[in-house]
């Protein structure tokens, strides 16, 4: 079994340029996405499973049309062998409800990296119930109540 803990200079510049990318990211900024991420990279989060260059900048450019001021913050960072974990904020204000509310999302992404640094395998995990449909007005009531219903501290009677 190989033990892959040693760190290549490619892959921790490579965590670094994609921390960089998203703590900056804009719509002009999405034309960069090959620096940080393989031709056929795989991106898959709670709404999405795209590979390629172009379907991961697609899923990007929907954001900025479908949420203002959206903006990322990386909070922890974990790099061993050519892996990654990224504990992150994603800050907004969504367009259509509570507008001009700000809005944030806790993830994580495990990435994946080759030799070179660039990113083959993204993947997001964020509770959608918690950080989002919640926070719907109608759905909000229902997701609420169903968590209290299957909570380990919802009072049962025998």
């Amino acid at each position: 079994m190989q033990h892959h803990s040693v760190i290549s200079p490619e892959v921790e510049a490579g965590v670094q340029r994609l921390v960089q990318l998203y703590e900056q990211l804009t719509p002009e900024r999405l034309n960069s996405l090959h620096t940080c991420y393989a031709p056929h990279a795989h991106f898959k989060d709670p709404f999405n499973d795209v590979r390629g260059l172009e379907s991961i900048r697609k899923v990007f450019a929907h954001m900025f049309t479908t949420v203002d001021a959206p903006r990322f913050v990386v909070t922890e960072q974990l790099v061993q062998g050519q892996q990654a974990f990224l504990a992150w904020e994603f800050h907004f204000r969504m367009r259509r409800w509570r507008k001009g509310v700000p809005q944030c999302i806790r993830g994580g992404t495990l990435l994946q990296l080759n030799a070179q640094g660039l990113v083959r395998e993204h993947r997001d995990y964020w509770d959608t119930a918690e950080e989002l449909y919640e926070k719907l007005p109608l759905l909000g009531r229902c997701m609420a109540w169903l968590r209290r219903a299957g909570s380990a501290t919802a009072s049962s009677k025998p």
